[in-house]
């Protein structure tokens, strides 16, 4: 979702199109009543932390709301289809070979040409460390106010503590609190976003830098071996300096959880994302339905691709639309890193998938994230900026 430095299922790269999903009439008349109370506009609202006001007893008012085009959010979900697993400890070095790796390969060939996601297990990051991960994500979003507003973004910024940068008029706001962190290239880091407390946050995050870096690596092999092409190839496409963004994200219980969004419906600018959580809330839409991702019990990363990869792939892979759903009575932590091409750098479809299917579905772009900002805030996709 950050730059460099949506919903029905029939949302395509073809035109503009915004992230629109139907409401009950009763819901219409609901929201219509609550338009005439007197709101704050985003940019006051936004002064104010969501974990402020769940504190003084807040309700969710005004730009909090789901727009009038959104659905009742708790309409059309769906369990009865598991997000894919796949165990890529089978694409590690000299076990490629086995049948194993081929079955592991056609299971990710599947699941991101349909689904766009899958839940990755094997990845050889131990089990207490992850849990060390969201422990001090969970202590640095439970300290006072004072303490977090230390590292505070203003609101145009993406690193630092607080939300994202206004939207444009009319998109509703996020129930949710967030620290955002450059962590790749190391000499792009800016510590006064770091927080020094928890004490051993930095470091924790310093060496999930390091194992996101090998994870990505073997992603991004996995899938150009799964297409047929050389296993270097998404690699390159990301350059030497491709950047990787951490997002600690804090969702609050909500008193109104049918009307309010934790993250609104969107696809990821980036190349792709690994999501770490701890209680469900995040949600596929496939096939017109909103699908939950399960609660993680088996250590799992949740891998989402984004536009970039559905660009390179030629289309053969998915950027999937999501969002978090709130919760009237848990809260929730998740931490999120999205791997991007390196700034200033050009991507396209690979020259491999362009042939063997006979035309070309994107065009070449440079710096897609930013072109990609620009329509979130709209509450829009953008991948028809490079459709052909």
């Amino acid at each position: 979702m950050p730059c460099s430095k949506q919903s029905q299922a029939k949302l395509h790269p073809q035109g503009p199109q915004r992230l629109q999903l139907q409401i009950s009439h009763k819901e219409k008349v609901q929201k219509s009543n609550m338009a005439s109370v007197s709101v704050p506009p985003a940019e006051i609202l936004l002064s104010k932390r969501v974990q402020e006001m769940v504190l003084t007893g807040e309700e969710p008012l005004g730009p909090y709301l789901c727009r009038d085009e959104d659905e009742g959010i708790n309409e059309g979900e769906k369990d009865d289809h598991p997000i894919p697993t796949v165990d890529i400890g089978c694409f590690e070095p000299g076990k490629w070979s086995t049948e194993e790796s081929r079955r592991e390969l056609e299971k990710l060939k599947s699941a991101l040409s349909t689904w766009g996601c899958f839940q990755a297990i094997g990845h050889g990051i131990p089990s207490p460390f992850l849990k060390k991960l969201r422990r001090v994500g969970r202590e640095f979003f439970q300290q006072p106010m004072d303490e977090k507003n230390k590292y505070a973004k203003t609101v145009t910024e993406f690193q630092g503590y607080g939300a994202d940068p206004v939207p444009e008029q009319g998109q509703s706001l996020d129930w949710s609190d967030r620290i955002f962190i450059d962590l790749v290239p190391e000499d792009q880091r800016n510590y006064k976003f770091w927080p020094q407390n928890p004490a051993s946050f930095k470091k924790t995050l310093e060496e999930y830098a390091e194992e996101m870096k090998r994870v990505t690596y073997t992603i991004s092999k996995s899938m150009a071996r799964s297409l047929n092409l050389d296993e270097s190839c998404f690699l390159t496409q990301f350059g030497d300096r491709a950047q990787y963004q951490a997002r600690f994200n804090y969702y609050s219980p909500c008193t109104r959880p049918d009307h309010v969004l934790g993250l609104k419906a969107h696809a990821d600018g980036s190349g792709y994302t690994v999501i770490v959580q701890d209680e469900p809330g995040l949600q596929i839409l496939s096939d017109g339905k909103w699908c939950t991702v399960p609660q993680n019990t088996n250590n799992a990363l949740i891998v989402l691709m984004g536009d970039q990869m559905e660009i390179m792939s030629n289309g053969v892979f998915k950027s999937p639309v999501h969002r978090v759903v709130s919760d009237s009575e848990k809260d929730r932590m998740s931490v999120a890193v999205f791997y991007t091409p390196e700034v200033g750098r050009e991507i396209g479809p690979e020259e491999g998938l362009v042939s063997e299917e006979g035309r070309r579905v994107f065009g070449r772009v440079r710096d897609y994230a930013d072109v990609h900002w620009g329509y979130y805030q709209k509450g829009m996709r953008a991948l028809h900026t490079v459709s052909l």
